[in-house]
């Protein structure tokens, strides 16, 4: 990777493509800071393997992205794909989401056996022990699942849930689902005749705004979401 230039990579099946794309501009685009896709593709290439300069054929980049022309592919290649980032870019990425993460836990977890927060420190020290691996470009409320259930392990955690009844129109079920799944812990879930979705789900209380807010953005408001409960675990 030379100071110029780095590799966006997208994996489909057995096909591999990838695209040049300028670092800081794309790790801008890729973390939502950047919103328009100018400037940021270097080379006018897709590519199989960049390094060696071999392209991609026509015909599997139409087989799997439905076209040919280059921005549209190479902006899916760089928002679905891995981003290669320097070093100090990926140190610095997952220091902050480390931070927003430990400010979480210490916010709204407490000891489960004397009911008092959980001070930031001992949640850091708990992530080292647990050997917790923080993805750089995932958000922090859609890991916090993952490891507050890691931490359990290390030390008495507890937190309260909030139990939501959401229902998704059916066109807006593929692009939410998977933010469902990740954000929740889906306890019933049904797939309705008209081709929506209806799930009562559970996730931590501390961002049920922010879970309402990101769903409706992804529906463009058209979600259904009711709070039915909260539970201690």
């Amino acid at each position: 990777m030379s100071g110029g230039y780095t590799i966006a990579r997208l994996q489909r099946g057995s096909k591999r493509f990838e695209v040049l794309v300028d670092p800081d501009k794309a790790l801008d685009y890729k973390l939502g800071k950047k919103k328009d896709f100018i400037d940021i593709l270097v080379y006018d290439e897709i590519y199989v393997d960049a390094k060696k300069g071999l392209r991609a054929s026509k015909n599997d980049v139409k087989a799997v992205f439905g076209t040919t022309d280059i921005n549209q592919v190479a902006e899916r290649i760089l928002r679905e794909g891995d981003l290669l980032i320097k070093t100090e870019q990926r140190k610095k990425l997952i220091e902050d989401k480390k931070k927003q993460i430990i400010s979480f836990i210490s916010k709204y977890c407490v000891d489960s056996r004397t009911g008092a927060p959980l001070p930031p420190l001992r949640v850091e020290t708990a992530l080292e022990e647990a050997g917790v691996r923080i993805d750089p470009f995932t958000p922090a409320e859609e890991q916090l699942r993952y490891i507050i259930s890691e931490l359990s392990k290390i030390i008495p955690i507890k937190q309260t849930l909030a139990l939501l009844q959401i229902k998704i129109p059916a066109v807006y079920v593929g692009k939410a689902y998977g933010f469902i799944k990740n954000s929740s812990d889906i306890l019933n879930e049904n797939w309705l005749s008209d081709g929506s979705y209806s799930a009562q789900v559970a996730i931590p209380a501390g961002l049920k705004q922010e879970f309402m807010e990101k769903l409706g953005s992804i529906t463009a408001g058209t979600a259904y979401v009711e709070v039915v409960g909260e539970k201690t675990i």
